[in-house]
C-alpha cells in the first residue's frame, strides 16, 4: 500500500480493503468542513463535544488542537467539555480533559516554532 499521511489512523486500513469507500467519506467530510456557519472556532468545538460525549479521545485530542488553531482558547475549551456534563457525565468530561490539553498545547506549540 502507498504511504499517505492520513488525519485520523483508521483511514490507512480503510483506504487499504475499500478505497471508493474511503474516498466517499472523505468527500463527506470535505463538505462538512466547508460548512460557512457556525464559524470554524464554533465548528470545531462541537466536534470536539461530540468526540467527548462518544468518549473518543484521539478525536477530543484533534478538535481541541484544530479549535485553538482557529483562537479557541483554552478556557472556551474546557467550558465547551465541561458542558457536556449534565448529559454525559462526569466521567466522560474528566477523562478528555487531558487530551484536549494534549492537542491544545500540540497547536500551542507549533504556533512558537
Amino acid at each position: 500500500m502507498e504511504q499517505r499521511d492520513w488525519n485520523f489512523p483508521f483511514e490507512g486500513p480503510l483506504h487499504e480493503v475499500f478505497p471508493a469507500l474511503h474516498d466517499a467519506q472523505s468527500s463527506w467530510m470535505s463538505a462538512i468542513d466547508s460548512l460557512t456557519a457556525p464559524d470554524r472556532k464554533t465548528h470545531e468545538l462541537i466536534r470536539m463535544v461530540v468526540t467527548v460525549i462518544m468518549r473518543n479521545p484521539e478525536g477530543v485530542q484533534r478538535h481541541a488542537q484544530l479549535a485553538h488553531e482557529v483562537g479557541a482558547s483554552w478556557e472556551e475549551i474546557l467550558g465547551s467539555i465541561m458542558l457536556t456534563m449534565p448529559g454525559s457525565g462526569v466521567l466522560a468530561a474528566v477523562e478528555s480533559i487531558p487530551h484536549a490539553r494534549a492537542g491544545y498545547e500540540a497547536a500551542r506549540d507549533a504556533e512558537r516554532d
